[in-house]
């Protein structure tokens, strides 16, 4: 177990260099923005204002990357628990369904520097003169002083913490406080930390994929059996792929939908290349349906009474083997239940795996540098 919330299963791979316990390292303690993962981090809003914003039923989210993954995650993996209607504009698209036109919502805009192109052209087709929240840094740039024009309340994106590491701070808390989710049972890292299974797993696990980097395992299949967690899986391609993805080296995350893909991909991934690493993603589903015995034929009675979600675990557990006899290099995340505290350990575990990935690899995970020169690109041709 990785904790009460979650069944996990690492790595079978043996003679791999451990890393040594990490919490206590100079390094690490001045990583300033791993503060949104704790307990006591002070948010740029207040209960005031989330009591205000949440008189109303319709949200609207405009932003790019990490300002919308997360919020994407938490609404989708929390959905059960959610009584607001959130629509997500999170691509440069030329046309807006009928459904995010005509939509009475409040627009929560949010871009760290505030000058994000995409966020910028969207907010312009939907901005409106009363409802709109803008998450940003407090500094000049085209959508703050756009706030500031409109009177608009603004939210301070905090300098240190880059978007795909935003979630747990005011970019993904405010809209989860707005949902009516508890924040604070978000916030796991002062339990984790100090919990020596988890943090014995977490290295062994870092170890594990840095030994299947070093033999050119570079493709990290993430074979995903519960269709609510797909967010949370982008989420976390985000992550990966932007924060280690320099100086000619990286991991290549591929959210692969299952069982579906058993019938397209699985054939390449038992018996072709031998460059890639598996995780397995499921999570329990008490509420699923069940086969009709009515319409059942006799040759398939081993189905009677079965859930859907029985079926779908069934096919896990049998994919799970075949690899294990395959000898195939995979880990196995299992959510036993689909809370706050489950989703904050799995956004605790992944960011704290990318940042010791990051160190042992020697790449600064917390930039994207070369995403700029595109955006600079963009920039010269418009004026043109």
């Amino acid at each position: 177990m990785l904790t009460s919330n979650i069944k996990f299963k690492n790595f079978n791979i043996s003679k791999f260099k451990n890393l040594k316990n990490f919490k206590n390292e100079k390094w690490f303690k001045k990583i300033r923005l791993l503060d949104s993962l704790k307990l006591n981090y002070k948010y740029s809003y207040t209960k005031e204002q989330i009591k205000k914003i949440s008189k109303n039923k319709n949200f609207r989210l405009i932003g790019m990357g990490g300002s919308t993954l997360g919020v994407e995650a938490i609404y989708q993996f929390l959905n059960h628990k959610i009584k607001k209607n959130f629509t997500f504009i999170n691509n440069l698209n030329s046309k807006l369904k009928n459904s995010e036109k005509k939509i009475k919502a409040t627009n929560i805009i949010i871009s760290k520097s505030g000058n994000t192109l995409e966020t910028i052209v969207n907010s312009n087709r939907l901005i409106n003169n009363s409802k709109n929240i803008f998450i940003t840094e407090n500094k000049k740039s085209y959508l703050n002083n756009l706030a500031h024009e409109l009177k608009a309340e603004i939210v301070e994106h905090k300098n240190y913490i880059g978007g795909r590491y935003s979630v747990l701070s005011e970019v993904g808390m405010l809209p989860a406080e707005i949902m009516g989710l508890n924040e604070k049972k978000f916030k796991r890292f002062n339990y984790l930390i100090n919990n020596k299974i988890f943090v014995n797993e977490l290295i062994k696990n870092v170890s594990a994929i840095l030994k299947l980097v070093k033999e050119k395992k570079f493709n990290s299949i993430i074979l995903n059996y519960d269709n609510k967690s797909e967010n949370l899986l982008k989420w976390y391609q985000q992550l990966v792929a932007e924060s280690l993805g320099k100086k000619s080296k990286g991991i290549l995350p591929v959210i692969s939908t299952m069982p579906k893909d058993n019938h397209s991909l699985m054939q390449l991934y038992l018996d072709g290349t031998k460059n890639n690493f598996f995780t397995f993603f499921s999570a329990l589903d008490k509420k699923s349906e069940t086969i009709n015995n009515k319409f059942l034929q006799k040759t398939h009675n081993y189905l009677k009474n079965k859930s859907f979600s029985k079926i779908l675990y069934a096919q896990k557990s049998a994919t799970e083997k075949v690899f294990f006899k395959k000898k195939l290099p995979f880990r196995s995340f299992e959510v036993k239940v689909k809370n706050e505290e489950s989703l904050g350990e799995l956004f605790c575990f992944f960011i704290l795996e990318t940042i010791l990935l990051g160190r042992a690899l020697k790449i600064n995970p917390f930039d994207q540098p070369s995403v700029e020169l595109i955006k600079k690109e963009t920039k010269k041709i418009l004026l043109s």
